[in-house]
C-alpha cells in the first residue's frame, strides 16, 4: 500500500530547514539550494511545495508565529491565574527578544522577513497584517489594565503601546553583543514597574 504523505508536515520541514540556514548562516544565504540541502531533498522537491523564496519565507513567518504564540501560551499557564497584566506584557515583550535557541531563530526569521517585505509588495501586506495584529493584542492589554485600575487613567494607551513595543528594540543589540540579556530584561522590568507604579 503507498504511503500516505503529509504535505503539511514536509511544507513545516522545509521551513525548519529554512530556520536554521537563516539561524546559521544569514538571510542572504539562504538559497533554495541551500534550503534544500538542508532539509535533504532535492531542490525540485522543494519547489513542489514552494515556488519561489518569498512562498517559503510567508509560510515559515507564519509558523514562527504559531510557535511563538505557543511559547507565550505555555508561559501564560505557567503564571498565577488570573495572570497581572504586567506579568503578561513582561512574558510578550521577553519572548520577541532573542533570550533563548527559539526565540533567537523567530528573531532571525522576523529580520529577514521584515527586510524582505520591503522590495515584495506581497510580503509586505501580509508583514503589516501581522505587526497590526501583535500591536492590536498589546493595546488590548494595556487598556484592560488601565480599566482595572494597574495603570493610572491618565495614560493615553496608544503611546504606552507604542512604548511597549519599542521595548523589542533590544533585539540588534542583543544580538550584537551591545547589551547583555540581564540588562535588557532590567530595562523591560523598569519601563513595566513605572507604568505601573502610577495606578491610584
Amino acid at each position: 500500500m503507498p504511503k500516505l504523505v503529509d504535505h503539511r508536515e514536509r511544507r513545516e520541514a522545509i521551513a525548519q530547514a529554512l530556520w536554521r540556514v537563516v539561524d546559521q548562516d544569514g538571510w542572504t544565504r539562504a538559497t533554495m539550494r541551500e534550503v534544500a540541502r538542508e532539509a535533504g531533498v532535492s531542490l525540485g522537491h522543494l519547489q513542489h511545495y514552494f515556488p519561489s523564496r518569498a512562498a517559503l519565507l510567508a509560510f515559515a513567518m507564519e509558523l514562527t508565529a504559531a510557535r511563538t504564540s505557543d511559547r507565550v501560551a505555555r508561559g501564560l499557564a505557567a503564571l498565577d491565574q488570573p495572570p497581572h497584566p504586567q506579568d503578561v506584557l513582561r512574558l510578550v515583550v521577553a519572548e520577541m527578544l532573542p533570550l533563548h535557541p527559539d526565540a533567537r531563530a523567530s528573531s532571525r526569521m522576523s529580520a529577514a522577513y521584515v527586510l524582505e517585505a520591503l522590495h515584495d509588495p506581497a510580503l509586505r501586506q501580509q508583514a503589516g497584517l501581522g505587526l497590526r495584529e501583535g500591536r492590536a493584542m498589546v493595546e488590548r492589554l494595556v487598556r484592560q489594565a488601565i480599566a482595572q485600575g494597574e495603570i493610572a487613567p491618565d495614560r493615553d494607551p496608544d503611546v504606552e503601546t507604542d512604548l511597549v513595543l519599542a521595548l523589542t528594540g533590544f533585539t540588534p543589540l542583543l544580538e550584537l553583543g551591545v547589551v547583555e540579556p540581564e540588562a535588557a530584561l532590567a530595562a523591560v522590568d523598569q519601563h513595566l514597574d513605572r507604568l505601573f507604579a502610577g495606578a491610584p
